[in-house]
């Protein structure tokens, strides 16, 4: 029964094929995807191995149909009996006739599609190896193909050239020596140059007429044998005059100066422990084409106020491979740097970088402070007759316990009045005594030994002044001097600013004798500024000049003759002119539709090139230039906008209104204020 063997051999192949067609799919999906994203004949390759595989596979799976599907069978459904081999050979015999005859009968009456599902389900399994390798292949190819683009970044620019066609117009960009990119040719396009490149226009095999090259600053280059070159110092476009309207941009990349890092350490000022040996510093400096020279400064000063010594030493950095950046970390001893206990080490790093006109960045001053020992007791010293003084808090320490006073008042609103008195109390006895020690640059008495003077003051005086008094704080704080200007040799300024600072110190200490914190904050900030005013002042030396009036004639004197003096006011009304005529003009006629004044294209772009500093948008007012020359109406009220947009220091003249003084004037005024 041929015809019967051959459709369970064609149901077992159909089940097989459901069975294995999702895992070919499968295997083959990630090679498809990465061919989609990735043109690389490795992958290519990759697909064909699978569709290969794909093939030897179902024709594997056929010949083994062909062979074992009596086994299959037999070992699926038992109601056979394992007869099935019955219907693989040819019936000789009427008997063996008979036999295929039931077996068929009782195969049709058993086998479903189920079944046959079964049957594959059970011979086929799904392959984890093949759908492995496909995703590495992918996975492999993906990136090998990132790595190769990676390497070839550099020759980005030879990759994407145009290519060069004859009786065409191409570039040829020759960059600077120093920046180490390689010339190269290209067509017409777009391109990115470093600055200073010399840009050169050719043609090879040239055609017909002698083309020319129009920039968009209004120059005009004809093309000959040699080609038309230029420098190019600022981004501009071009096109071929009178060939097409297709313009090609040159963007100017300018070189940078170096940035100039310290990593370590990360604060400004570094205070060292005392049993610190050794320090770590971490500088780095980097270019976008290369670094010549790179060092770092170091100033250690020594000794305490005016018995300070500095000492310089410059230390060069170490080259590396790459030329573009210096990168040097070291643990310095405190031997090597040469500090000892009490000493501040400043050092910063300088970096220069190849240019032709080099530019040199500099790094913030960094702080290394190694405390010193204790200060000697005084008591010890050679003046046992001298009373110690009290440590003065700054100010700025007088502020920050004020802050958190007022900080703490406002976390703990039921603070203890007691514990609030005595706390404003502390930080006004403290701004008291910072308050005498600056009133003595101005003749003001000062308490810096103790309380002896106001207890002289309290024994001496008169007793009948009830504490709490007017009388009584005025003799406790008050120190008035007739003449406390003239106590001192400083200058005018210098004692306005100390009042000043002297007056803040007093409302502050006002406010918290008044237990009142929070509003002791802002005289305290501006004593603050003060103090940072005199400190900055006597740091800063300037220059001074007086002003020499020019020689008056002898014959001049006294006679009353002012020929050819002139008014040092100016005339009201009149403003100095810092708009061109012409570009008023421009902007005037662009608003119309007719004739633009003569010169008109070098008035805008002189405008441009001077007010418009932005490269992009000095390309687009340039390219509204060339538009409105070539006879492009709308492209008007865009020049005109971008016009209008450069004059941001327009004067504004501000005139008085003219009004006549006349009777009935004066009698309406009058009636006006009588209402």
């Amino acid at each position: 029964m041929p015809g019967a063997t051959d459709h369970l051999r064609r149901s077992l192949w159909i089940a097989i094929l459901r069975r294995r067609a999702p895992q070919w799919l499968l295997t083959l999906a990630p090679l498809a995807l990465a061919a989609y994203l990735l043109s690389s004949i490795a992958i290519i390759a990759a697909i064909a191995v699978c569709i290969i595989w794909i093939f030897v596979d179902a024709v594997r799976w056929h010949r083994r149909i062909a062979v074992q599907w009596p086994s299959w069978l037999n070992a699926a459904i038992p109601q056979l009996e394992d007869s099935s081999t019955l219907l693989a050979e040819e019936a000789q015999t009427p008997i063996a006739k008979l036999q295929q005859q039931r077996l068929q009968a009782r195969l049709a009456a058993v086998l479903t599609d189920a079944d046959y599902q079964a049957i594959a389900r059970a011979r086929s399994r799904i392959a984890i190896l093949p759908l492995a390798l496909s995703l590495l292949a992918a996975g492999s190819v993906a990136a090998w193909q990132g790595k190769q683009t990676a390497a070839t970044a550099p020759q980005h620019a030879a990759q994407t050239n145009k290519p060069i066609v004859d009786g065409e117009v191409h570039l040829r960009v020759t960059p600077p020596a120093y920046t180490g990119v390689k010339p190269f040719e290209t067509g017409a396009r777009d391109i990115q140059i470093p600055q200073y490149s010399e840009v050169r226009w050719c043609i090879n095999n040239p055609r017909g007429a002698q083309q020319a090259v129009e920039l968009g600053d209004g120059q005009t280059f004809s093309i000959d044998k040699d080609c038309a070159k230029l420098r190019v110092e600022d981004s501009l476009f071009w096109r071929v005059r009178g060939a097409s309207t297709t313009r090609y941009n040159i963007r100017v990349t300018p070189d940078q100066a170096p940035q100039v890092t310290i990593i370590e350490p990360t604060e400004l000022i570094h205070v060292l422990a005392k049993d610190t040996k050794a320090v770590q510093l971490s500088v780095s400096a980097k270019d976008d084409y290369a670094i010549v020279r790179a060092s770092m400064h170091m100033t250690l000063a020594r000794g305490s106020g005016e018995n300070i010594r500095f000492s310089d030493k410059e230390v060069p950095l170490p080259q590396s491979t790459d030329p573009k950046s210096r990168t040097w970390k070291k643990q310095w001893t405190l031997a090597e740097l040469g500090m000892e206990p009490g000493d501040e080490l400043y050092f910063f790093v300088r970096a220069t970088d190849n240019a032709p006109s080099p530019h040199t960045a500099q790094s913030p001053t960094y702080t290394l402070r190694l405390p010193g020992p204790d200060a000697e007791s005084l008591d010890s010293t050679a003046l046992p007759a001298m009373t110690k003084p009290e440590n003065l808090r700054s100010q700025r320490q007088i502020i920050i316990d004020t802050e958190q006073l007022v900080a703490d008042l406002k976390a703990h609103p039921d603070m203890p009045p007691a514990t609030l008195r005595n706390r404003s109390e502390i930080i006004a006895s403290d701004q008291a005594k910072l308050r005498l020690r600056y009133g003595q640059f101005l003749g003001e008495e000062s308490s810096l030994f103790g309380d002896e003077e106001h207890e002289h003051e309290e024994h001496h005086g008169g007793g009948n002044e009830r504490p709490g008094s007017e009388i009584s704080v005025m003799k406790a704080f008050g120190h008035a001097h007739d003449q406390e200007d003239n106590a001192t040799i400083f200058d005018p300024q210098t004692k306005a600013v100390l009042k000043r600072a002297l007056a803040a110190m007093w409302d502050a200490e006002k406010s918290l004798r008044a237990i009142s914190p929070k509003t002791a904050l802002p005289p305290e900030y501006k004593a603050l500024d003060a103090i940072k005013e005199l400190q900055a002042a006597e740091r800063v030396y300037l220059h001074r000049t007086a002003f020499v009036p020019p020689a008056l004639k002898e014959e001049k004197r006294m006679t009353g003759d002012i020929v050819g003096a002139m008014s040092y006011k100016r005339e009201q009304g009149a403003a100095s002119d810092t708009v061109p005529v012409e570009v008023r003009e421009l902007v005037q006629a662009l608003s119309q539709d007719g004739v633009l004044p003569a010169l008109w294209s070098k008035a805008a772009r002189d405008t441009i090139t001077a007010r418009i500093s932005d490269q992009e948008q000095k390309l687009s007012a340039q390219r509204a230039v060339q538009d409105v020359q070539d006879g492009c109406v709308p492209c008007r009220a865009e020049l005109r906008a971008w016009l209008r947009g450069t004059l941001t220091d327009a004067p504004v003249l501000l005139q008085a209104r003219p009004s006549a003084d006349t009777p009935f004037r004066r009698a309406w005024n009058g009636k006006e204020q009588a209402k």
